[in-house]
């Protein structure tokens, strides 16, 4: 019990810490443990934090969403210094770390609360969010990109359970199978992205 209260403490005043200095995007691309491990072995990232966005139901929580009839998808939040990363280098991160073209969905996850969405809160980050669907539809995926360039309105921070669960989890049976081989996937693609000490 005393741990669980620590975890929290420490998680909370990272997070606050993140979010009073730092920019801030939302992605979703499949269950937010593997995302949220992606983004946070970035240069750059100051933290991730999982979540909920994309939806019209308001406080969701991770039961309801897995109804599938809340409209949210499980997002992250990720938290940068844009000194050292940019919005676009996040969004290659984005497409480069899950298969964009599966409709709701990221294996071994299926629904609409698991699909590809790219989040923008200005103009300029929109462009670069629908330039990089035209390159990948035209160079890559021929015309097969499934990702929704959404405007971001509102973003739930998921249980606290939840929060980094990848790493605090490495044992179980999903993160073993599924996360940590898909952030490894994203570790040899992307080496010239990685913090020191994340290869």
């Amino acid at each position: 019990m005393k741990k669980t209260i620590i975890v929290s403490i420490l998680f909370l005043y990272n997070v606050l810490n993140a979010q009073s200095k730092k920019e801030v995007a939302y992605f979703a691309s499949g269950c937010f443990w593997c995302v949220e491990a992606i983004f946070e072995s970035v240069e750059g990232v100051e933290e991730a934090v999982s979540g909920y966005a994309g939806g019209h139901t308001k406080n969701p929580t991770y039961k309801k969403i897995g109804t599938g009839t809340t409209g949210h998808a499980e997002t992250v939040a990720v938290y940068y210094d844009s000194k050292k990363v940019s919005f676009k280098t996040l969004a290659d991160v984005f497409f480069g770390s899950h298969n964009p073209t599966t409709v709701n969905g990221q294996h071994p996850d299926y629904g609409t609360q698991y699909r590809s969405i790219a989040f923008y809160k200005t103009d300029a980050e929109k462009k670069i969010l629908q330039a990089k669907v035209m390159d990948l539809n035209a160079e890559v995926y021929k015309g097969k990109v499934a990702t929704e360039i959404t405007k971001f309105t509102k973003f739930y921070e998921a249980e606290d359970y939840h929060q980094n669960y990848e790493r605090l989890h490495p044992n179980n049976p999903y993160v073993k199978n599924v996360s940590i081989p898909r952030l490894n996937r994203f570790k040899k693609k992307f080496p010239q992205l990685l913090k020191k000490g994340s290869h």
